[in-house]
């Protein structure tokens, strides 16, 4: 066997298990604030927590995609570099509590997020808050177009995943922008599934083919847009997503810097990168994950890892020992 076929057969490094611990540990530290009312004592402890463990993963990993500014959260601010410092470098993109409300309230689908890829790679959200997005699972992801009428692509995507109009299930963020919106789904006859917030999780059951979720519709976060993006390359998924700002502030800001207020970005334009990891652990009970459960001392996490270099996707059940965490330092848990 030659030196290149051993190199072939040599095992990488799979940083979305190290991550892992990252998303747990945030999970575990915000789970304490459900049902409290209290959405930023929660982000607080999560954003405390993953920063901790951050500490211990050697990698030299800058914030491409944070969180804060938007709603005056604690922040992983952008920029701020994670890691040892010492491995490979990598643009990351973080939401330590997706759904803040959803946590504050207890309602289900709010969720610890991680997306890495190489440096370089990862798309600046830059001055954008707001994205208008299409999501579908992968035999839909050549019959859509976000410029086309909502009919136009209903009826592309039934025909894709052989199903008719009326059994189409429309994942909407219930804001008062998609008044007209939700309106244009149900005049055409599909099902519309209404969700306050999460629009990571919308995105993923949109993705996922073995979901209740056909297709994903509206406007969201820019932020949540390009880290569901790396979830969506591993699936072989689509995301179509176009600026769409919601204040003047916001346009403004977009046009002065140089923004193609007219581009239409897919998840290749998103992350420029097939060697993505996505992981994600669930906070209260969702769609796609069970939340943290206590019994006794010991706490059940469920999250999901995913690797775009071998396509793998792992859900993973973890139990933790509350009493031994609680008399060690969470960074070596």
């Amino acid at each position: 066997m030659s030196q290149i076929e051993r190199k072939k057969e040599t095992p990488t490094r799979n940083i979305a298990l190290e991550l892992l611990r990252a998303t747990e540990s945030a999970a575990l530290a915000a789970s304490k604030w459900i049902g409290s009312g209290n959405k930023e004592a929660g982000d607080k402890a999560a954003v405390e927590a993953m920063r901790n463990i951050f500490q211990s993963i050697d990698i030299n990993g800058t914030v491409v995609i944070g969180e804060g500014e938007k709603d005056q959260a604690p922040m992983l601010y952008i920029n701020e570099r994670l890691g040892t410092l010492t491995g490979p470098a990598f643009d990351i993109a973080v939401d330590p509590v997706e759904g803040t409300n959803l946590l504050a309230t207890g309602r289900p689908n709010s969720i610890s997020v991680i997306a890495l890829s190489p440096s370089g790679t990862m798309m600046r959200a830059g001055p954008s808050f707001y994205m208008k997005k299409i999501v579908v699972p992968k035999p839909a992801a050549d019959y859509v177009d976000i410029d086309a009428p909502v009919r136009y692509n209903l009826e592309r995507v039934a025909k894709a995943l052989n199903k008719k109009v009326s059994d189409l299930t429309v994942f909407v963020l219930d804001k008062p922008r998609h008044q007209d919106l939700i309106k244009e789904i149900r005049e055409v006859g599909a099902r519309v599934q209404l969700h306050s917030d999460g629009d990571i999780v919308g995105a993923l059951l949109a993705a996922f083919p073995q979901t209740d979720v056909d297709i994903l519709l509206g406007t969201g976060g820019t932020p949540e847009g390009i880290i569901s993006a790396a979830a969506i390359k591993v699936l072989g998924a689509r995301i179509l997503g176009k600026f769409d700002p919601q204040k003047e502030d916001e346009k403004r800001r977009l046009i002065e810097e140089g923004y193609d207020m007219n581009k239409v970005y897919t998840e290749d334009d998103m992350i420029k990168s097939d060697d993505v990891y996505f992981v994600a652990t669930g906070i209260t009970n969702g769609s796609l994950l069970k939340g943290v459960k206590i019994i006794e001392h010991t706490a059940i996490t469920h999250s999901i890892v995913m690797r775009g270099h071998t396509g793998t996707i792992r859900y993973i059940e973890s139990h933790h020992d509350l009493e031994r965490l609680n008399q060690i330092s969470m960074i070596n848990y």
